[in-house]
């Protein structure tokens, strides 16, 4: 699926306080964008908004004239600043049960666990794990069911140099084969992109 991404006067509230009004980004295959701004602006709810699990109180997101059901439910990944990971769960049952939800096959979950140097890990509960290795899980996501479009919740945060060096790696190769990024972040995106500021 190839997707490419409208957002048009948008105006989003939360708890009966405006966070933004006017708000515009057209950010087509290849295309990352910084998302910044204070803490509480609206960064988050914004990606929500563009997921579907926020409604704005104007304005239009558009997917390039797919169907937006269609378009959030095949063709985006959300991973926010919680990992959204079950504690509970070793690692490779959590990734067996996203990928699995998300349409991911064998070669791609295989691949993902890999790349991001999971397999050691595999056999741990969740909870054991440190605050890196749980942004490394739920990035494997991203990997496992490959979608075009990543919707990303501060996803350097937690991961050392090293890390944060294999994370732009991955970034860029996904906006090489068209897909696209929209980031909210607090330092810059370790690929080119366009920054979006969000103020009240």
């Amino acid at each position: 699926m190839s997707l490419s991404l409208q957002i048009e006067d948008l105006s989003l509230s939360r708890g009966g306080r405006r966070l933004f009004q006017g708000l515009s980004l057209d950010l087509g295959p290849g295309q990352a964008c910084a998302l910044t701004g204070a803490n509480g602006s609206g960064k988050t709810s914004l990606l929500r908004a563009v997921a579907g699990l926020v409604a704005p109180d104007s304005g239009r997101i558009g997917f390039g004239g797919a169907d937006p059901a269609a378009a959030r439910a095949s063709g985006l990944h959300l991973l926010g600043h919680l990992d959204g990971l079950k504690p509970s769960r070793t690692a490779g049952e959590e990734l067996d049960f996203w990928a699995g939800w998300q349409g991911g096959a064998p070669i791609a979950l295989g691949a993902a666990v890999d790349r991001l140097d999971l397999r050691r890990l595999l056999d741990l509960e969740v909870r054991r794990l440190s605050a890196g290795q749980r942004r490394r899980l739920a990035l494997a996501r991203l990997l496992a069911a490959p979608r075009p479009l990543w919707l990303l919740d501060e996803p350097l945060s937690p991961l050392d140099a090293h890390w944060r060096g294999e994370v732009l790696e991955i970034m860029a190769a996904h906006l090489s084969t068209g897909g696209l990024v929209l980031a909210a972040v607090h330092d810059p995106l370790p690929v080119a992109a366009l920054s979006l500021e969000i103020r009240p």
